[in-house]
């Protein structure tokens, strides 16, 4: 359901929430809003549980019906920043983007300002009234690439709904490492890490996941990867890339140390030990229109690092070829 002028959403209380908390059954079917927001409209009865108000701690079963019915608010307290932002398509309702590296999206502990949300509330001032300034799904600071955002509430319903029946669809590219024998779909639940609860990690308790890859070029050590999202869980892509033993080139914090193919030039070298983030690039978007219904496709082509990384290890398997190196 969606409306002009409220905040409508209604579900079902899976199998994987029975016996919650109502405010933390709330937050898992409910990722868009925060944690403190959906108490809010828990305590004031804008959001019930089969027509009923309730309190947060209260447990949902399997089947209750929760109902949200909500005013529009100000919903962030962050300040307007003139950033430059690279705009592939914008309309009154939509606002599509290619974020560069290193943008931080959601201001956050040592990221008060300079993020992408602040961006936005200048160049879109309208989105303070959404819910987490229009932001449907993130990309990771060091991750690149085509990001969509709500500029209306009926744009944001229409988004959520897309992205939780995954109707919405996102292709990434990437490099690995390792040589791979070819694609695959890794189907592997993610949720935090047992000991490092800043990483993700691949556990039976997590939520299900699924990334399917295929290869686009294979290197002497390394693969170029395109990627497309069933789901769209915290690191997903680098988790399960991990997970199958092939981690992304950069990647700090999942095991992308530098692997260095026999025979490597100086140049190379320097291209594979100085790529400080993980190789990774949200390159295509495709989604329904949220008032005329049109699918709509976006591409952005990848950023001169990755470009100049494969570069280099395409130049790398030349001179093999030739026996330069």
């Amino acid at each position: 359901m969606t409306s002009d002028n409220r905040i409508l959403a209604d579900f079902s209380i899976p199998p994987e929430f029975s016996d919650h908390r109502l405010d933390q059954a709330a937050a898992e079917l409910m990722p868009e809003h925060s944690r403190s927001r959906l108490q809010t409209w828990i305590k004031s009865g804008a959001l019930t549980v089969n027509g009923k108000q309730c309190r947060p701690k209260d447990k949902v079963m399997l089947g209750d019906r929760l109902h949200l019915d909500a005013e529009p608010e100000s919903q962030v307290s962050w300040q307007a920043e003139s950033i430059t932002l690279d705009i592939v398509y914008e309309d009154e309702h939509l606002l599509v983007i290619n974020k560069p590296a290193g943008l931080v999206v959601h201001p956050a502990a040592g990221h008060a300002d300079g993020t992408l949300v602040n961006a936005l509330l200048h160049h879109a001032p309208e989105v303070e009234n959404l819910p987490r300034a229009g932001i449907v799904h993130r990309l990771d600071k060091d991750t690149s690439g085509i990001m969509v955002v709500a500029r209306s509430l009926i744009a944001h319903t229409s988004l959520v709904d897309q992205l939780q029946s995954r109707s919405m669809g996102r292709e990434y590219e990437a490099v690995a490492i390792g040589t791979m024998t070819g694609g695959a779909t890794v189907d592997a639940p993610i949720g935090r890490h047992p000991r490092e609860r800043k990483k993700m990690a691949v556990v039976p308790s997590g939520k299900p996941a699924v990334t399917h890859y295929r290869v686009l070029e294979r290197f002497s050590a390394h693969t170029h990867v395109r990627c497309k999202l069933e789901s769209g869980r915290t690191h997903q892509i680098r988790v399960h890339m991990a997970h199958v033993r092939h981690p992304l080139v950069g990647d700090q914090q999942y095991g992308g140390r530098p692997r260095l193919p026999k025979g490597s030039t100086e140049s190379l070298r320097a291209t594979l030990t100085g790529f400080q983030r993980q190789a990774l690039h949200a390159r295509q978007l495709t989604l329904d229109h949220p008032v005329t219904g049109e699918s709509l496709t976006w591409e952005v082509a990848l950023p001169d690092d990755m470009t100049r990384l494969l570069a280099a290890l395409r130049q790398h398997v030349l001179d093999l070829k030739n026996d330069v190196v």
